[in-house]
């Protein structure tokens, strides 16, 4: 009978196994919601993109396909939900189930604009609490965890049932806005229901604060600015909010604060959504200056000359480093006046 012995492996003991993470190894994927932010994203975090597809048919079907194995691994996936809204949704619900099916430790939904948000109440007979049905499908599809930024409610959080962190753009903001050492400011939230964000906004700033009233009287989005509560004549005026759509408020805001005696007229908003004529509003409006944040991608209009875009890459990038860690995610935003402008 043949020897096969000579032919065997001499092994000490068992073969080392390769090290990985017991969370699995951080992974990044893009959806087609944010392709340059995840791009600036994953740079940051000094990984590579998974390679995927998102392919939309003729009749409006879409089809994704992750296109390595991702077995184990720890998977945000970057996909904000913004114009146009119900397919960008839509996409990141597929992202997670093929996520899922793919055998991932945990996938963590990276929502850099979560458009529904605004649904957050039933404040009319018969209508849909839209946040908390979103909310519900991206559990069904199988999300572990959910990071956003900057919820046009808060309680929105008490939607899911899964663990969702919360990200601030005012802090962003406020750093690019120091560097332009604006004399003699003030901070202005353009509504009452903002107050609290713009106490946040002058805290970080080292400025007071004034509040704006205004009325919405329907659905149209048309607004009327009333009246503003504080001094602004003679103050430079930053006027904060978490997202401007149309650019009614702010504009009709800054309006009535000229018409108060303020000198120039900024603004700063983390979501600029922006739909069809707002951009050409915003550059004929009386603002000098507006600064948004690289939540939304999609543009309908080209910005005007007094739009500046801020990212905020860095700050998704140490949140993702943090939830993959297991370190804390707060401890990225300490409410403390930022440091004096050395400029």
């Amino acid at each position: 009978m043949p020897d096969y012995s000579a032919h065997r492996e001499v092994e000490d003991g068992p073969r080392p196994m390769p090290f990985q993470a017991p969370q699995g190894d951080l992974t990044v994927l893009a959806g087609s919601g944010n392709p340059r932010l995840a791009q600036a994203i994953a740079a940051e975090l000094g990984v590579r993109l998974v390679p995927s597809q998102a392919q939309y048919f003729s009749e409006g079907n879409v089809f994704v396909r992750v296109q390595e194995n991702v077995r184990g691994r720890d998977v945000f996936v970057i996909q904000g939900v913004h114009y146009p809204v119900n397919d960008n949704f839509v996409e990141l619900l597929f992202w997670i189930d093929a996520l899922k099916r793919a055998s991932v430790q945990q996938v963590t939904a990276v929502i850099p604009f979560f458009s529904y948000a605004k649904g957050d109440k039933k404040d009319e007979p018969r209508v849909s609490i839209r946040a908390r049905v979103c909310a519900d499908a991206i559990e069904a599809a199988g999300c572990d965890r959910v990071l956003t930024m900057d919820l046009h409610s808060p309680q929105i959080q008490g939607f899911f049932g899964i663990p969702v962190d919360h990200l601030y753009g005012r802090h962003v903001l406020c750093e690019h806005i120091r560097r332009l050492a604006i004399p003699d400011l003030v901070v202005c939230s353009p509504d009452i229901g903002f107050a609290k964000d713009a106490a946040s906004f002058a805290h970080l700033l080292g400025v007071p604060v004034v509040i704006g009233n205004k009325q919405r009287p329907g659905h149209d989005e048309t607004v009327q600015a009333l009246e503003v509560i504080g001094h602004v004549e003679g103050k430079h005026v930053l006027l904060v909010d978490d997202f401007t759509i149309t650019g009614r408020t702010l504009i009709a805001m800054a309006d009535i604060l000229k018409q108060r005696g303020a000198l120039d007229i900024y603004a700063a908003v983390t979501h600029g959504v922006l739909s069809r004529g707002a951009a050409a509003r915003i550059g004929d409006s009386v603002i000098k200056h507006m600064f948004m944040t690289d939540t939304i991608e999609y543009r309908l209009d080209p910005y005007p000359p007094n739009v500046t875009v801020v990212t905020v890459a860095p700050l998704f990038a140490e949140a993702i480093r943090s939830v993959h860690d297991r370190t804390s995610v707060s401890n990225l935003f300490p409410e403390k006046l930022l440091p004096p402008n050395k400029t």
